[in-house]
């Protein structure tokens, strides 16, 4: 193998490797040698068929595997000689007059990480905005949660159904005089106003009295979820079981025990401790992004383009999604396009403060155990439909890069715990909105200084030079921040959920998207606790 550097610029880097026609052959003789007591043909006793014959019946096969294995030594040859640290997976390229019986002349190309010099973690100093859980909040979330399982009872039979009660029907839905798949239910519960059927379902049976029975019209939406329904009118017959009106529900151990708790008090002690869950997941965003400031401002170095690619490229997806979920489209993606740049430079700011944790966590030790890669797996895996999971496996197995992407945020919060910990850390009392207030002043923080950062110029050409011995290439870091962004390695679809089994009446709850504003990914305000495992009461 002869090896021939032709670029080296900045982080840019290409050779042209040389594998001569006898080494080849020669690979490819060994191969033949190898496999011939595998092979049966008539007339030869196993084992014994000749070497010639084995290569004229496999040797284009051959020829073709023995080619990608030896070019797949060769650039591991050149990686560890040239002491190279790849940025992303190089490209590498056979000449295109290649032919069996020549020398093969393959380029590769790629970019390599910077020297970086671990930072000192001495020094650090962090404020921790800790949101105190009141009484108040706790009684709110238990109230949230029996508003969510609320309890019924029959009404008089005279009582005519309105807002806020429940109907026990049976119906039967038609096109035309055809019944439809989905369109049939019985004892179907059904609170009027509720907005879980389709449009006018439920207004049309505002007055109905126990025993009615009722043809209602109605039109499936246009983006209803079955296509042979969407925008087509229908007729159901309903019949009507009973009318229900709403009982109070009463807080107490008895509430608690048909959520599956010993009393109340318990319940209480689960709501608090949810609570000061969402708020800390908060409280670390805050003095993460604080952290990651400080690092950043003492260190501007070139960092590989094809990862600040990779990086952008994530950011700007996930805000054209957003901005494709507003009310004006248009102006939105307008919006975007024109702060492009100061995305990327946010993307390059991202990728930089991602090396420079890689940089901590090697230099003090820090790691990511067998045990919690194979848990990051299997939680990886549990994405994808049941029949492509095992492909799935095999691919991260077979591909370094795509289990090093999934390393990576996890590694990259051990970096951080390992800093929180290093830190001078003094608390600060705040508001729930106090919190969120300091978060979002940080996205625009890392926003404008994005913006600000000088732009690098080009770094003159230097001659080809050994390099001192370098240290093993840490795992791709995605977005330095509190949701790293890590490249998907395999073109997955989206895991395959078992649909609910609700009737083709019920509508489907639109899926809202949030603004899009700013580059990093920003954890939304914490929801209300829902309740402990399942509630006693089916949703209706």
């Amino acid at each position: 193998m002869q090896t021939k550097q032709t670029t080296n610029e900045g982080l840019k880097r290409a050779y042209t490797v040389t594998i001569t026609a006898a080494e080849l052959t020669a690979k490819i003789d060994a191969e033949i040698k190898r496999i011939a007591p595998q092979v049966q043909m008539p007339g030869f006793r196993p084992g014994k068929v000749p070497a010639n014959l084995v290569k004229k019946m496999h040797g284009e096969q051959i020829h073709a595997q023995t080619v990608n294995d030896v070019i797949r030594e060769s650039v591991d040859q050149l990686m560890k000689e040239e002491e190279l640290r790849p940025a992303m997976q190089p490209s590498i390229a056979l000449g295109d007059d290649y032919e069996e019986g020549k020398d093969a002349e393959i380029t590769v190309e790629l970019e390599v990480l910077p020297q970086v010099d671990a930072p000192s973690t001495d020094g650090l100093k962090l404020e921790k905005l800790v949101v105190p859980v009141a009484d108040a909040q706790i009684d709110e979330a238990i109230q949230n949660i029996a508003g969510q399982n609320k309890s019924y009872k029959d009404a008089a039979k005279t009582k005519k159904a309105a807002d806020g009660n429940q109907l026990i029907i049976d119906f039967v839905g038609k096109l035309g005089d055809e019944e439809f798949e989905g369109g049939k239910a019985e004892d179907a519960a059904l609170v009027i106003g509720s907005g879980t059927f389709i449009p006018g379902f439920e207004e049309l049976l505002v007055g109905v009295k126990t025993g009615d029975e009722k043809t209602i019209t109605v039109t499936f939406p246009k983006d209803y979820q079955a296509e042979h329904l969407a925008g087509k009118e229908a007729t159901f017959d309903v019949t009507v079981k009973a009318v229900k009106v709403e009982t109070d529900t009463k807080i107490d151990d008895e509430f608690a025990k048909q959520l599956g708790l010993d009393s109340i008090d318990k319940l209480k002690e689960i709501m608090k401790g949810q609570l000061e869950q969402q708020t800390a997941g908060l409280t670390r965003t805050q003095m993460k992004r604080s952290l990651l400031d400080q690092l950043a401002a003492g260190h501007d170095f070139d960092v590989p383009s094809t990862m600040v690619d990779a990086e952008f490229e994530q950011i700007w997806q996930q805000l054209q999604q957003e901005a494709s979920n507003e009310e004006n489209p248009e102006e939105a993606l307008k919006q975007i396009e024109d702060e492009k740049d100061d995305y990327r430079a946010i993307a390059e700011r991202r990728v930089r403060l991602g090396l420079l944790l890689s940089e901590i966590g090697q230099a003090n030790g820090v790691e990511v155990s067998q045990q919690e890669m194979q848990m990051l797996i299997q939680q990886a895996a549990q994405q994808y439909r049941e029949e492509d999971r095992e492909r799935f496996l095999q691919y991260v197995q077979q591909e370094p890069m795509a289990a090093a992407q999934l390393r990576a945020p996890l590694y990259e919060d051990k970096v951080v715990d390992f800093l929180f910990d290093k830190a001078d850390v003094t608390e600060r009392e705040v508001t729930q909105e106090e919190l969120q207030a300091a978060i979002e002043a940080e996205d625009d923080a890392e926003a404008e200084k994005a913006k600000a950062a000088p732009k690098k110029k080009a770094t003159a050409k230097k001659p080809a030079a050994k390099k001192a011995p370098a240290k093993k290439a840490p795992a791709k870091k995605a977005a330095a921040d509190d949701k790293p962004a890590a490249k998907k390695a395999p073109a997955k679809k989206a895991p395959a959920k078992k649909p609910a089994a609700k009737p083709a009446a019920a509508k489907k709850a639109p899926a809202k998207k949030p603004a899009a504003k700013k580059a990093p990914a920003k954890k939304a305000p914490a929801k209300k606790p829902a309740a402990k495992k399942a509630p006693a009461k089916k949703a209706d």
